[in-house]
């Protein structure tokens, strides 16, 4: 590292100036992948007294790991868990890139979601460098690639990396520990006819036209039944679906002979345990065509870690109060593997994927003094 950052509105600078986009999907960018991003908190790791290395889970999109010196002896272990790619910087009113500091924020794809939650921890981690050692518990660091599609680098090194007593997910969350957040599921629904010319359709069957239905009816008796069979979660409230995609057809003078309709399937707790929502929708889209299909395009799970753990209490006692939230994040995945999750992170959700992405200077500096808080406690 040529400079350390002087604080940590340089630093969240910096991480926001060095493009890290998720390559799915249409990333908007040439600017892909989140190595050389791994590559700078590695850097900033060593530079804060921790060992630090790249751990490869595709081709040049690594997850980055730093392990902070301990005395000798047998102790808890915690994760800071923030995540190094961000979502596609398509249709964005401002240089996502540029990192400008303006009107006391920081602004640019990931300011939100998630570098400034990740300099946060990264600069009360460098603050703490020399008291870490001496704490009670071992202290660990990674930076996740993919959370943003397919959640790769979380399942990566849960497999990898054994159990820790909790894992702090880096997000948004204007500094409430998340301890249950909804799980999704992406599914396919497919209908099928039979392609003819578009000059005598009524010699075909068009999937279109079936689909139409299977969408009218997904989108007012389903949606009903998915609420009803989950029912409200205190934290939650009810399960949600959205009709997000629809793509049928070859060409406008052929009769459709197929059509795929993508979902997005928000599922609480309450609704894992009545069967799951793939159940559901498989039994509901056979009863009204009995020649439809459903397929999973991807799957996160729930999350529903218990509050009475030590270290949440630590956290509560610091000053991050419970809550609940509508989205997913790698937390699943960890907690999926035994290990105790939450996320909480400075700024808030509702800056994250927009247009013109900022944080507050403040929240950074809250963020800061809440991981500095939160890791005195432990001692």
């Amino acid at each position: 590292m040529a400079s350390l950052p002087a604080n940590v509105v340089e630093l969240t600078q910096a991480l926001v100036r060095i493009p890290s986009v998720n390559p799915d999907g249409d990333p908007g960018t040439d600017g892909i992948g989140e190595e050389a991003c791994a590559r700078y908190v590695a850097d900033f790791l060593r530079a804060s007294g921790a060992e630090a290395i790249l751990e490869e889970v595709e081709p040049g999109r690594p997850n980055v790991i730093g392990r902070f010196p301990t005395q000798p002896g047998a102790k808890p272990r915690i994760l800071f868990a923030p995540h190094t790619d961000t979502v596609s910087v398509g249709g964005m009113t401002i240089d996502p890139f540029g990192g400008e500091l303006r009107d006391g924020k920081i602004w640019g794809r990931g300011a939100s979601d998630t570098k400034g939650p990740m300099a946060s921890m990264l600069w009360a981690l460098h603050e703490m460098r020399h008291e870490i050692p001496s704490l009670p518990v071992e202290v660990h660091f990674v930076g996740f690639m993919s959370e943003e599609s397919a959640q790769l680098g979380s399942q990566h090194f849960a497999k990898h990396h054994g159990r820790y007593d909790l894992a702090i997910i880096g997000e948004p969350t204007s500094l409430k520990t998340v301890f249950r957040h909804k799980g999704c599921l992406w599914a396919d629904v497919h209908t099928t006819g039979v392609a003819v010319h578009g000059a005598t359709p009524e010699l075909g069957v068009n999937a279109i036209v079936k689909m139409a239905k299977l969408v009218q009816a997904i989108d007012t008796e389903f949606r009903e039944i998915l609420s009803e069979a989950g029912g409200a979660d205190e934290w939650l409230g009810f399960s949600t679906i959205n009709l997000g995609m629809v793509q049928g057809g070859t060409r406008s003078n052929i009769v459709a002979d197929s059509c795929k309709l993508r979902v997005d399937i928000r599922t609480t707790p309450g609704l894992q345990r009545a069967g799951g929502a793939l159940a559901l929708l498989t039994e509901f889209v056979h009863r009204h065509d009995n020649t439809a299909r459903v397929t999973v395009a991807s799957e996160a799970f729930h999350l529903d870690t218990d509050p009475s753990n030590p270290f949440v209490q630590k956290l509560i006692a610091a000053g991050a109060s419970l809550t609940g939230a509508p989205w997913f994040c790698d937390a699943a995945f960890l907690a999926a593997a035994g290990t105790p999750a939450i996320a909480i992170g400075p700024g808030s959700i509702a800056q994250a994927h927009t247009k013109d992405e900022f944080i507050a200077v403040q929240d950074l500096e809250d963020g800061v003094a809440f991981f500095r808080r939160f890791l005195a406690s432990l001692g």
